[in-house]
């Protein structure tokens, strides 16, 4: 087996880095980053290329899983489900508790299986409309859907989930479950970070940021919430009867469902190939990841970070929190970054004696502290949502933190408890 000196996987990893700060598409970055770190880690063009080839191997599985639940993602935004359930949830806690509100129904949302760049998209003119009213400034309305979208992805069927799971050979709904506490109080940090954000001096939202209702013939909540109930059903089964259903079915089996029980079953195909055009970018984006997290995988850097832990007499669990951390900051990418970190040191991790689940769950919490710095999308995304300027967008970025190092600090707890 091929092997990689530490400075060549480094290298190869901040040439990644400056080529997506730089614009150039995230997978090709990965890719490029890769060969380069490989080449001068000492790995050989030949060693270099057929060490990608099988990181990307490695993927395929999440791949499809990914590809299969853009069906269901596709579904819930096109019927109109995924609108409705963030409309009942903000109409029933009323405009007193409006960023609540917001950022339960992101957070449901996500948890469902909607990818958490399209949660906050999808709920925003809701939350604009709610916020214009209850005089509120963009960044709070902002950071209430994204805390609320990081608070659901880590309990989400969502691929930075099906990518740690697969990389760690664990159960998707006991990964899902496991953050379940964690998810609780983000959520609740992230109600006091936008209520206090909202007595704040801010971008003010205007007429112009509202976008006005097209009348949308949207379906009632029983229908709307159909199709992820059969999800949550379906993959509850083999922790509570030993009955596997793997995501591949469950996910699109929901999204089915929810197409037949809300009418729009003619429209199945439409609704999946829209599915299918959002879940593409981030399949390629794990393509591309695969390579760059073969080279890491094969290097020395693995062994190099556990003797530095080890030197300041660190726990080897800390592993897990710091490299989600490290590995998200660095590709500006929830999934990408848990899948980097997933793969490398699963191994060490287990080896470790640190419960699969828990390692995990650890990794996927840390993803989420500083995955939304400015070279990945979702940064983008989100303040393209409310018509926020990149310097008004930046500004949010420590509170973004604070969410998500909420969640990574209360997962490290029930680890240390729960084990």
């Amino acid at each position: 087996m091929t092997s990689f000196s530490t400075i060549g996987a480094l290298i190869g990893l901040a040439l990644a880095i400056f080529l997506i700060i730089k614009k150039v598409q995230p997978a090709y970055s990965l890719i490029i980053g890769a060969l380069i770190g490989g080449i001068i880690g000492g790995g050989g063009l030949e060693g270099t290329v057929s060490t990608m080839v099988a990181g990307s191997q490695s993927m395929i599985s999440s791949v499809l899983r990914i590809m299969t639940s853009g069906i269901l993602a596709g579904i819930l935004i096109k019927t109109g489900s995924a609108e409705k359930i963030s409309e009942v949830i903000v109409a029933k806690l009323g405009q007193k508790r409006a960023l609540a509100a917001i950022s339960i129904a992101t957070m449901i949302i996500c948890a469902v299986g909607v990818f958490v760049d399209i949660s906050v998209i999808t709920v925003a003119p809701i939350a604009l409309a709610i916020g214009q009213k209850a005089g509120y400034n963009k960044g709070s309305v902002l950071i209430a859907m994204i805390g609320g979208g990081k608070a659901g992805n880590i309990v989400s069927p969502n691929p930075n989930t099906i990518a740690v799971s697969e990389s760690f050979n664990v159960d998707l709904t006991s990964l899902m479950m496991k953050n379940i506490v964690p998810a609780i109080f983000a959520l609740a940090v992230t109600i006091v970070v936008a209520t206090l954000l909202s007595k704040k001096a801010g971008a003010a939202i205007t007429d112009r940021d509202i976008e006005k209702s097209e009348n949308k013939d949207l379906p009632n909540i029983w229908a709307a919430i159909c199709g992820p109930a059969v999800v949550i059903v379906l993959l509850a089964l083999r922790p509570l009867f030993n009955i596997a259903v793997d995501p591949l079915i469950a996910l699109p089996a929901g999204g089915i469902i929810c197409a037949i029980v809300t009418g729009r079953a003619k429209s199945l195909v439409d609704y999946s190939s829209f599915g299918l055009s959002k879940v593409i970018g981030v399949s390629v984006l794990l393509i591309g990841t695969g390579t760059i997290a073969g080279i890491i995988k094969a290097s020395a850097l693995q062994t190099d970070i556990i003797n530095l832990l080890n030197m300041f007499s660190l726990p080897a669990f800390i592993l897990a929190p710091v490299s989600g951390i490290l590995m998200a900051g660095a590709t500006a990418s929830t999934t990408a970054g848990a899948t980097i970190a997933a793969q490398t040191f699963s191994d060490p991790l287990i080896s470790a004696g640190v419960p699969a689940v828990a390692a995990g769950a650890m990794i996927h919490a840390g993803a989420t502290v500083v995955d939304s710095l400015p070279h990945g999308s979702f940064f983008h995304a989100t303040g393209g949502s409310v018509n926020m300027s990149i310097g008004e967008r930046m500004k949010l970025i420590p509170y973004e933190a604070c969410i998500g190092l909420t969640s990574t600090i209360v997962s490290i707890i029930v680890y240390l408890i729960a084990g």
